[in-house]
């Protein structure tokens, strides 16, 4: 089972405390960037899980038609906003059989990336920055990061 994590791109700066903010034009370029990357990858998730504010739908609508098939579980769900906890996650992904994409945030998909792979979320196995994507891989022995994609490795494999 591949699971799919991606931080949202870019938002615009932050006014007052307004944590539901819509991606940045910068942040669209990247997300459009991996969505080039991603889409030659031909992944096959029907379930992809988003924090349903604005930039995890923006995000998630540029990046859809490249992780998902046809038929496909879209839904926003709560528990993946930066400070909510991890483990209701790894709870429920362990009874998870299909692969799957999750949109959320940081510091909540840095953490869960550790806890599925290091088994605690303070190891920081990945270092998220907006826009990334991270794809953690489940086999007999356990979790493994397979691959990640960041806004500047797109941008140059976006190229060829």
């Amino acid at each position: 089972m591949r699971l799919y994590l991606v931080q949202t791109g870019e938002a615009l700066p932050m006014e007052k405390a307004d944590f539901d903010r819509p991606l940045s034009d910068k942040g669209r370029l990247h997300v459009e960037k991996l969505t080039s990357l991603l889409s030659r990858a031909n992944l096959q998730s029907k379930k992809v899980i988003h924090s349903g504010n604005t930039r995890a739908q923006q995000t998630l609508e540029i990046l859809r038609w490249a992780a998902t098939p046809e038929r496909r579980l879209v839904e926003a769900r709560s528990g993946l906003n930066p400070n909510d906890p991890v483990e209701p996650w790894v709870q429920e992904i362990a009874q998870w059989t299909e692969d799957a994409v999750i949109v959320g945030h940081q510091p909540f998909l840095g953490k869960l990336a550790s806890r599925l792979v290091a088994g605690t979320e303070d190891a920081q196995v990945v270092l998220f920055v907006p826009t990334t994507a991270v794809c953690v891989e489940k086999d007999a022995t356990g979790w493994s990061v397979a691959w990640m994609i960041t806004p500047e490795l797109s941008s140059v494999l976006g190229r060829y």
